[in-house]
């Protein structure tokens, strides 16, 4: 298979004269990024006392000198405002037995105060909670939040990493459905 690039044709040019693709369609790009596989993590955050939480799968490390992770967070979301204001945060990277809490954690709208209760947890040395069951927990500290169009890209320096059952297999996130390894 030989790949080809190419760009659709404009009647437009940057300003270094090289030509400006057309914009992509939303919905195509959406299903073209739905083939790649990812992980699943409940990214929790504490702020005065009231725990904040959302499901993530644009979530990946990204340096190992130093320890850090990013996510990825809409810029409507109330999760936001609680990862920035608290400097400090959690994900939990779900297994299979997490998916409940996926769909939960999902969910737009749903109660702020007491929306953990539902779900066992521990706290780790930030404060923030872990969702017990999980394959594994990393603790941040906010390094650096950027501009990524629609969403922030919270980077973090890793401050904890502690691995969970060793033998769970991971909730994973492709084509618009959860999932499993085979």
């Amino acid at each position: 298979m030989s790949a080809v690039m190419s760009i659709p044709a404009t009647s437009s040019s940057d300003p270094s004269g090289l030509p400006v693709p057309a914009p992509v369609d939303a919905d195509a790009f959406r299903r073209a990024v739905g083939h790649f596989a990812t992980g699943v993590t409940v990214v929790t955050a504490r702020v005065d006392g009231i725990d904040h939480a959302m499901t993530a799968s644009a979530f990946t490390s990204v340096s190992l000198d130093p320890v850090l992770v990013l996510v990825c967070v809409d810029k409507e979301a109330r999760f936001r405002d609680a990862v920035i204001e608290s400097g400090t945060w959690a994900a939990s990277i779900l297994s299979t037995s997490g998916r409940r809490a996926a769909d939960w954690f999902a969910t737009k709208g749903r109660p702020l105060v007491g929306q953990l209760d539902r779900y066992p947890h521990h706290r780790g040395i930030t404060g923030a909670a872990l969702l017990d069951g999980s394959i594994a927990w990393l603790e941040c500290r906010t390094r650096a939040v950027y501009d990524g169009g629609d969403h922030d890209i919270v980077l973090g320096a890793v401050l904890a990493a502690v691995e969970g059952d060793r033998d769970g297999a991971p909730l994973l996130y492709h084509r618009g459905r959860y999932g499993k390894t085979s």
